[in-house]
């Protein structure tokens, strides 16, 4: 079957796009990385354009040796290890009954739950309600105010709603009791939507650096975002001065390279893992859009 010349410029002209934003998309990142293996007297004259140059890996041994880097480290994987288990269990123990049609209640639950998405106490009532149960400077601070999203509590009931109903009737003859249906016969055939829940709620916490700011009063609990964030806005370099040198030095790492070079450490871990969780987030993220 003859292609037209019509459909031949259509795929040309797509092509051509889905080119130009593959590289808006990706070459800042590949930007960022080349400048971090560069040499750093060519990054501050701005030689570094597109390939890297005089390479050196100086910048990530001065970041890897830096102690601070390995703490924040620790205190983020716990922070988003703790955190998405909590928001994962409590958006599925709030979404399971709300899936119920026979729960009394149940639209009206919805539509409060859904008002959480367009209207908040504000910040300061929230600051004020984590000060007195005594969470301030403490991970609780983090994990547990925002335990649960309405917008993923939502795509998750979609979801259970979209399950036999005959499943768990079966399972009720067998003795099952609501824990064990919600967690034998429900999350079981929930894996797309909870492997969704998962990326969710761990990119949210591994890149949150804004409740550390407000809630956390020592460095030492600083998340590697905040981190981060005090390198390139604050220009802060912990104790790394005297191997970061300046334009007017010899040095091969400048403070460019030592930001892009933590920059590529922080978002590593979710450039590894969301490959095997893409299957699950697309299938997820679209059945409980399409069922909504």
């Amino acid at each position: 079957m003859k292609t037209s010349l019509g459909s031949k410029v259509f795929d040309t002209i797509n092509v051509i796009l889905l080119c130009l934003v593959i590289f808006i998309t990706v070459y800042p990142m590949y930007y960022i990385f080349i400048v971090s293996i560069s040499n750093g007297n060519l990054v501050t004259r701005g030689l570094i354009n597109f390939y890297p140059r005089d390479i050196t890996w100086d910048a990530y041994m001065i970041v890897l040796r830096d102690p601070s880097i390995w703490r924040a480290y620790g205190n983020t994987v716990l922070y988003t290890t703790v955190g998405t288990v909590i928001n994962v269990a409590m958006t599925a123990l709030c979404a399971y009954p709300l899936s119920r049609k026979d729960m009394y209640g149940r639209n009206a639950l919805v539509m409060m739950v859904a008002a959480t998405m367009f209207i908040s106490g504000g910040l300061i009532p929230l600051y004020l309600v984590v000060q007195k149960l005594g969470l301030i400077n403490s991970m609780w601070a983090l994990v547990l105010p925002p335990a649960i999203s309405a917008f993923n509590m939502i795509i998750m009931k979609t979801y259970f709603e979209g399950i036999p109903m005959a499943l768990q009737e079966s399972a009720y003859l067998d003795g099952a009791n609501e824990i064990q249906v919600l967690f034998k016969v429900i999350i079981p055939l929930s894996l797309p939507v909870m492997a969704t829940m998962v990326l969710f709620y761990a990119v949210h916490h591994w890149n949150s650096f804004f409740p550390s700011l407000i809630y956390l009063n020592s460095s030492d609990k600083y998340p590697v975002q905040v981190l981060l964030r005090n390198i390139v806005i604050a220009g802060e370099f912990a104790d790394q001065t005297a191997s970061i040198g300046s334009s007017s030095n010899n040095f091969r790492v400048v403070a460019t390279n030592y930001k892009f070079a933590v920059i590529i450490i922080t978002v590593l871990p979710i450039l590894v893992v969301y490959p095997y969780l893409q299957k699950y987030f697309v299938k997820g993220a679209m059945v409980g859009a399409l069922k909504g």
